[in-house]
């Protein structure tokens, strides 16, 4: 089990948990990403809606002080810009920092530079990721972790917090060195796309975040990021074969899911 320090009480709420193209297009899950209201505000990976979830949620999207965005799929960086714009308040001020892969900053043989040259210039910080990159944001050291997907710059983020850490993997299929890179995370967030049974290349599916759940061994792993599949299979029953089999508690993320990690870890539906 990870070790648990004091610390600040870390808050965030999953705008959408929604991922792929047909989840996407349909709105079945949203695509809003993952919002952290405590101890800073941030948002990762704004698909497409994630700015108007925001609002219905209550949360200013002109209050987050740093972007992280994983890879160049438009489940995973369409509000970007309108993101760029909301912390810079509408580029009237120089703030708030963009953390990215280098196919969403400066774009790759498949994919022509998402964020205009102008949206770019707006932040007070641009920092383009390739794994092992790391950055601070106040108190947050951000690690940037290696993935194994068709945009082949995409990262995931190990986000650590004064006294706890917290993993999120991103669009990946699972390889060797991918459960190192989170060893002692308190919290494990991973993109499962798929159910058992429904293995897709570059993705996880449920037996893959067993294996990684069992090598991990954080204290809570919560799903998110599912494919119609994995909706269709019920993301909640795959969360629980996952639990039963490595005894680790395990939570499908829902839309509007808040997420509180404290001495305990609390969720709020």
């Amino acid at each position: 089990m990870a070790q648990q320090r004091d610390f600040k009480d870390i808050e965030l709420i999953f705008l959408g948990t929604g991922g792929a193209r047909f989840s996407m297009i349909t709105q079945k899950r949203r695509t809003g990403g993952i919002r952290f209201i405590e101890p800073i505000q941030m948002q990762i990976d704004p698909g497409p809606g994630s700015i108007a979830y925001s609002i219905m949620n209550g949360l200013n999207p002109s209050k987050i002080q740093a972007l992280l965005v994983s890879h160049c799929h438009t489940d995973h960086y369409t509000d970007t810009e309108a993101f760029i714009e909301a912390m810079t308040d509408g580029g009237t001020r120089k703030r708030g920092v963009l953390l990215a892969s280098k196919s969403v900053i400066s774009g790759n043989e498949d994919f022509d530079r998402p964020i205009s040259r102008y949206h770019k210039s707006l932040p007070r910080r641009v920092v383009e990721l390739t794994p092992g990159d790391k950055d601070r944001v106040e108190s947050m050291e951000v690690v940037a972790t290696s993935a194994r997907h068709s945009d082949p710059d995409t990262v995931g983020f190990r986000l650590n917090f004064p006294g706890c850490d917290v993993g999120y993997i991103s669009d990946t299929e699972c390889f060797e060195e991918l459960p190192a890179q989170f060893q002692g995370v308190r919290v494990l967030i991973m993109s499962v796309l798929r159910p058992r049974g429904s293995s897709w290349k570059g993705h996880l599916s449920t037996q893959d975040a067993m294996t990684l759940t069992q090598q991990v061994r954080p204290d809570m792993c919560i799903l998110t990021h599912f494919g119609m599949k994995m909706i269709y299979a019920n993301p909640s029953r795959e969360a629980k074969a996952v639990e039963d089999k490595t005894g680790i508690r395990t939570v499908a993320a829902t839309d509007n899911m808040r997420v509180e990690i404290g001495k305990e870890i609390m969720i709020r539906r």
